[in-house]
């Protein structure tokens, strides 16, 4: 069995820490995630060993040469503002964000720091390709899958049903359907589902 890919997070603040390990575990269920507070714990544990490092912007402050040698690893946490000449090297991560918009960021991030999904490691699902198994593997019909295509990209019920040509009762039913399938709640679980599985590209949501 191969190893689950490890996943560091550097930050001082602790609910940072936990809130963007619970959207990376959701989108990366095989990843292990690991969190740190400081540089030095990372370093006392074994900090080459990491897939991915997402660090503070003062952690990159102070130890650069290490992440900098590291960059295409490296994914910096921002406020929003305006970039520093430490980080225009790197890609970023806005946290002060809603849910939706930050895990439609970390899939754009994945996407685009993986070539779409080519340089995954070998025991990771490849997202962002065409799906080309026989069926979904939650049992979602195709009309099911339009729905939540069109859901991800942001239309509502009745975009969706004038797009499909069916009656908004209709796509409420096959909201419900999906929902219960995935056992999802929300529209940033549903995307997360859309992305991993091939449905829609992250640029496209």
């Amino acid at each position: 069995m191969k190893p689950s890919p490890e996943i560091a997070i550097i930050d001082a603040n602790t609910l940072t820490c936990m809130g963007l390990r619970g959207l990376i575990e959701r989108m990366m269920p095989m990843a292990t995630v690991r969190t740190f507070n400081s540089f030095e714990q990372l370093v006392r544990d074994t900090p080459d060993m990491y897939f991915h490092y997402f660090i503070s912007a003062q952690t990159l402050l102070e130890h650069s040469a290490f992440f900098i040698e590291r960059k295409e690893k490296t994914i910096v946490l921002t406020n929003g503002t305006a970039g520093t000449p430490q980080t225009s090297h790197f890609h970023t991560l806005n946290i002060y964000q809603s849910e939706d918009s930050m895990v439609r960021a970390l899939l754009q991030l994945q996407q685009h720091a993986h070539a779409h999904g080519r340089h995954l490691p070998q025991n990771m699902p490849r997202p962002y390709m065409t799906n080309t198994s026989p069926g979904d593997p939650n049992g979602l019909s195709t009309r099911e899958i339009e729905v939540l295509t069109l859901i991800v990209r942001g239309l509502t019920n009745k975009e969706i049903a004038d797009r499909l040509c069916i009656s908004t009762t209709t796509v409420i039913s096959h909201r419900k359907n999906i929902m219960e399938k995935l056992n999802v709640r929300s529209v940033s679980g549903l995307t997360i589902y859309a992305v991993m599985n091939g449905y829609i590209e992250a640029d496209r949501i």
